[in-house]
């Protein structure tokens, strides 16, 4: 089937979702991602344009994140790529509170095209999908900052609003923050997870200090630990991820998924509970 909606990330934890978003709207949208056909890599330029050819809207996600270096660039190259090719519409997937991804923003916004950006919180699937799963899977949680109130997201929850305005014209020249409905700490995190997966979870509150060191012990990639330092000292502290944002429900029009209600639904698929059976 023929498709003119390529999303580029379209593996990954956001992608994927709105992916199936639109397939259940009848739209088969183009993968975009190393494996697909097409393929489409961000450290392969050459791939770009039998990727982006035919396509006249994308959603557009940078793995790891927008705020590492070359992620600008990148996005500079491909916004200008997708102008020349004469794509209509980008909806950009960014950070809350990240000033390198709000430059990246600013190429989108100053391309000419139509665009929506997508501004999140830190997703709920990062404790099921991403980087804090194997200390849950261990019992054994150590994290700086446990007080800091962080309105967690949920990946439905974008994928259901990327779908959304990127079908939906309205929204287009408009930056929307996708936030939870609540603010929560990690110690709030670990104890839902806790009696939503029927675990005992051991929390320790460390410095950020010592969270980096552990991260280097167990030889986690530099560009990864960069990441992880930059996300907890400017991101997470930053006041304007400290708030609660309606805009899913103004884009959905139904209330955001809280967290309890995110451990509930993951905890009955077992991937919090497969340290028991090993």
């Amino acid at each position: 089937m023929n498709t003119n909606i390529l999303i580029v990330g379209g593996t990954g934890k956001t992608g994927r979702r709105v992916a199936e978003q639109l397939k259940n709207k009848g739209i088969e949208p183009r993968i975009g991602s190393r494996q697909a056909l097409p393929s489409f890599d961000w450290d392969n330029k050459d791939t770009w344009v039998n990727a982006l050819n035919g396509i006249e809207k994308m959603y557009v996600t940078y793995y790891p994140d927008l705020a590492v270096p070359g992620a600008k660039e990148a996005i500079l190259s491909l916004t200008y790529l997708a102008k020349e090719l004469g794509i209509k519409k980008l909806v950009l997937l960014s950070g809350k509170g990240e000033v390198e991804a709000e430059a990246c923003e600013k190429i989108v916004m100053d391309s000419g095209m139509d665009y929506t950006i997508i501004r999140a919180s830190w997703f709920n699937q990062n404790w099921s999908e991403s980087f804090f799963l194997d200390p849950i899977l261990s019992g054994e949680i150590a994290l700086p900052m446990s007080d800091v109130l962080i309105p967690f997201v949920d990946a439905d929850d974008i994928a259901e609003v990327a779908a959304t305005v990127l079908l939906d014209d309205s929204y287009n020249g408009e930056i929307i923050e996708v936030t939870g409905p609540e603010l929560i700490t990690f110690k709030d995190v670990i104890n839902i997870i806790s009696k939503t997966s029927n675990r005992s979870l051991n929390f320790y509150d460390i410095t950020l200090e010592q969270y980096i060191n552990g991260m280097k012990q167990v030889q986690i990639p530099n560009d990864v630990i960069w990441l992880i330092e930059y996300l907890f000292s400017h991101v997470l502290t930053n006041p304007d991820n400290q708030q609660v944002v309606n805009d899913i429900e103004r884009v959905l029009g139904r209330k955001a998924k809280s967290f309890l209600e995110y451990a509930k639904d993951t905890a009955k698929t077992g991937i919090w509970n497969q340290a028991k059976i090993k």
